[in-house]
């Protein structure tokens, strides 16, 4: 189990670093063109919808029956109370116009709900290592294939509100923190009695349904770019063939 820790600590550390990436590329000021922070969303939403009905569903149901499904929506009521009853209503990307001007509070409001997102992000990756091996690995992918544009969105937050780069860095990597953070309070949770990493498998697949359908997919619909829509059925593709190759790479080793 130790050395399980060390692998899901590495796989955390890649999506903190992509995050981290993301934000400061905006900082520097290297063009990313709205179409391809689109594209990023529509394929991760895509990916991440295609892993929770084929593969984080099933798996739930599989494990605890007719409980899976209160877990499920549990764990998807649970983000949704924090990321909007809480913190309030948060696009994902909507401040990502450097010409449009947003008050200070609100921008410390954007990265508190995207701190909260990403806990829960680092929290179900390491869930889903844990759980199985296979499925951590689609799992951290489709965390991963969003976690650059989310560090987009916050450099792009703060630098609208007018804050100063040096808080825009620390903003995007007190988000990356936080997805460690997610990813080390579950090796301390899954401790407290052996059918923990079970349960915290079926809420992660509520957070992972939220993520995609309510944070992602919305942002795609906004859209004037008819593409983007297409690129979500591409996620979808590449969960699949991802999957394939997954499942041959274990089988060989």
């Amino acid at each position: 189990m130790e050395s399980n820790y060390i692998y899901i600590i590495l796989f955390g550390l890649v999506a903190t670093f992509a995050e981290i990436i993301g934000g400061c590329l905006v900082i520097i000021k290297k063009n990313i063109t709205k179409k391809f922070f689109e594209y990023l969303i529509a394929l991760g939403a895509g990916f991440i919808l295609a892993l929770v009905f084929l593969e984080l569903i099933p798996e739930s149901i599989n494990h605890f029956g007719t409980m899976a499904p209160v877990f499920i929506l549990f764990g998807f009521a649970l983000i949704h109370f924090f990321e909007h009853a809480v913190i309030g209503h948060l696009h994902f990307g909507e401040e990502t116009h450097s010409e449009i001007m947003i008050s200070k509070i609100a921008s410390f409001g954007a990265v508190t709900g995207l701190f909260i997102h990403a806990f829960f992000d680092g929290l179900a990756i390491s869930t889903a290592f844990l759980f199985n091996y296979q499925i951590g690995i689609l799992l951290f992918l489709a965390i991963f294939l969003h976690k650059f544009p989310e560090g987009l969105t916050i450099a792009t937050i703060m630098l609208s509100s007018q804050q100063p780069r040096k808080n825009a860095f620390i903003a995007t990597a007190s988000i990356g923190v936080a997805t460690m953070l997610g990813v080390v309070v579950m090796f301390f949770i899954s401790r407290v009695h052996e059918n923990i990493i079970g349960i915290m498998f079926a809420i992660s697949a509520g957070v992972a349904t939220y993520v995609g359908a309510s944070d992602l997919i919305p942002e795609i619909n906004r859209s004037q770019n008819r593409i983007s829509p297409i690129i979500v059925f591409a996620g979808m593709a590449l969960y699949y063939i991802t999957e394939i190759i997954i499942k041959q790479f274990l089988s060989i080793h």
